[in-house]
């Protein structure tokens, strides 16, 4: 029977199958969802339990999507030396693995936090690794932005964690992150081009060609700026996030305008880059704006 192997160098590849940049990126945007929750300090066990709760269903959900691609990312030079796609981690492995620490975060949620985020990170768990991974991805160009949902679900399940609620304030965070989506992963599509071809998957810029997912990186930016808006027009935030908000967005509308102009494979990983900040940069200030404001 296959056995979990306790090298320094197994625990690094099975790091390495939670993606775990892409990972931090999600766990953040949840744990802005727990502060924004309440107008006061949410309990840090809580916090403390939510996270590492989403952290680990996250990263089963990327274990599982690292499976299924391996044959994909062999191909591909961008992730060709991930461990499953250099044959470093079995199957088997990578199904317990994936089983142990996405059940261990089940637990986590259900016992510590509340069954709603427990529920609602299984729901996006599936979705991420069944859904989009397995139907979507290779099925339809359109795969990043109807697949995008399960990727944008981290705030909801942070606020989720400490309201056992999620209201519209909660959607709204959702949305910006699903709009985000496309142009962020499109940027990267696009640089990308031929190994996207190798691969075989339906990407945007393969199908529809670069003049096509050029014009759109720049309309879904329009979309995502203004959508950026829509917390100081409920008024879940106030002149430090709408500033914020607006500097950053008429960066990310620059990038994206050179982009659809002018396009060059430099200025597209640029774009890709700037669009990780701008989410980071968007949130933090949700963050700050959320205690000053309040």
């Amino acid at each position: 029977m296959t056995t979990l192997t306790a090298s320094p160098n197994k625990f690094a590849q099975y790091w390495a199958l939670t993606k775990p940049r892409v990972t931090q990126l999600a766990v953040f945007c949840a744990v802005i969802g727990m502060f924004l929750a309440t107008p006061d300090l949410p309990d840090w066990q809580r916090v403390v339990a939510a996270t590492i709760g989403i952290w680990l269903l996250a990263g089963a959900a990327f274990a599982m999507n690292c499976l299924v691609e391996r044959e994909i990312d062999s191909r591909m030079a961008r992730t060709a030396r991930r461990p499953m796609a250099m044959g470093e981690i079995s199957v088997n492995q990578t199904l317990i693995f994936s089983a142990l620490i996405g059940g261990l975060g089940m637990w986590v949620l259900y016992a510590l936090v509340n069954p709603l985020t427990m529920w609602l990170t299984f729901a996006t768990f599936v979705g991420y690794a069944v859904i989009y991974t397995v139907i979507l991805k290779p099925a339809t160009p359109q795969n990043i932005v109807i697949g995008g949902l399960a990727g944008a679900m981290p705030p909801a399940l942070g606020w989720a964690a400490i309201a056992n609620d999620v209201p519209m304030q909660a959607w709204i965070l959702v949305l910006i992150i699903f709009v985000w989506t496309p142009p962020h992963f499109w940027a990267l599509a696009m640089y990308r081009r031929d190994d996207y071809l190798k691969s075989g998957l339906p990407m945007l810029p393969i199908t529809h060609g670069m003049a096509f997912t050029q014009f759109h990186v720049w309309l879904y930016t329009i979309a995502l700026v203004a959508t950026t808006m829509l917390p100081y027009a409920v008024q879940m935030s106030g002149l430090i996030y709408l500033v914020s908000a607006a500097v950053l967005g008429a960066i990310f509308l620059a990038y994206a305008w050179r982009l659809y102009r002018a396009y060059n494979d430099l200025l597209a990983r640029r774009t890709f880059t700037f669009s990780i900040i701008y989410l980071s940069l968007l949130f933090a200030a949700l963050l700050i704006d959320h205690y000053l404001y309040f």
